[in-house]
């Protein structure tokens, strides 16, 4: 609308909704965008990963944002939708995110991923190396609707079913986590086919050591992921990475 010269660009999780990615696909400028391995061994995907890793995707352990949501717009000005209404932890805390540690060069440049807790308009990223522009990180969501319906513009319709938000399916970050992961029961198996690779890899890198918390088995694991058993005998979360 402003008539500024850009691309559009997506970039290929492998676990976001059909719905969505069907979506997607049926806007021509939209770039999709694959990550690959700098190790030459092919596309980056979240069933891949996990045996990769050696650990589900947690709330703490966020390795999944950085390798497929990331990647690209290295050295170019990155445009996204984020917004501080989408989380109350982006609501209180929408300062300036800085690293305290390391060298003192490095000491209080800013470092974004996807789901930080703080935004803000601009920002340059120290560890992706390009500048970011939030240009409704202060919008409501009454707002983007509103100007969605004033505009007239498509939108996926997995909002008129309740969604929120939308991301990758079993995202520990969302508050539908468990539901959806019974909405698509074929992303369900996927994971439990990584868990099961995931537990061979740990096997065979000696860590094996999670056998008591329940992740002698790829159901185990998936239940852990969900929160529906006792992480330790003292409720404490650990992990031998």
């Amino acid at each position: 609308m402003a008539r500024v010269k850009h691309e559009v660009h997506y970039n290929v999780t492998s676990v976001d909704p059909p719905e969505l990615v069907r979506f997607i696909k049926a806007i021509p400028e939209v770039r999709m965008d694959i990550p690959h391995y700098k190790d030459g061994s092919g596309p980056i995907t979240m069933w891949n990963l996990i045996p990769r890793k050696m650990i589900p995707p947690t709330r703490l352990v966020r390795y999944c944002c950085e390798k497929l949501k990331e990647s690209g717009g290295q050295g170019r000005l990155t445009v996204t939708g984020v917004r501080w209404d989408e989380s109350l932890n982006r609501k209180k805390g929408h300062g300036v995110i800085t690293e305290m540690t390391g060298s003192k060069k490095n000491r209080g440049l800013v470092l974004n991923d996807d789901n930080d807790e703080a935004r803000r308009m601009v920002e340059m990223c120290y560890r992706t190396s390009k500048t970011i522009l939030n240009p409704i990180v202060d919008w409501t969501d009454a707002d983007v609707w509103e100007f969605i319906r004033a505009e007239n513009i498509p939108y996926c319709g997995l909002y008129d079913e309740g969604y929120k938000r939308l991301g990758c399916i079993g995202c520990p970050m969302s508050t539908r986590q468990e539901q959806e992961l019974e909405q698509y029961p074929k992303y369900k198996e996927l994971y439990l086919k990584a868990f099961e690779r995931m537990l061979k890899a740990r096997k065979q890198n000696g860590k094996d050591d999670l056998t008591k918390e329940n992740w002698s088995s790829p159901e185990g694991v998936y239940l852990w992921w969900l929160g529906k058993i006792p992480r330790t005998p003292h409720g404490q979360l650990y992990f031998d990475i």
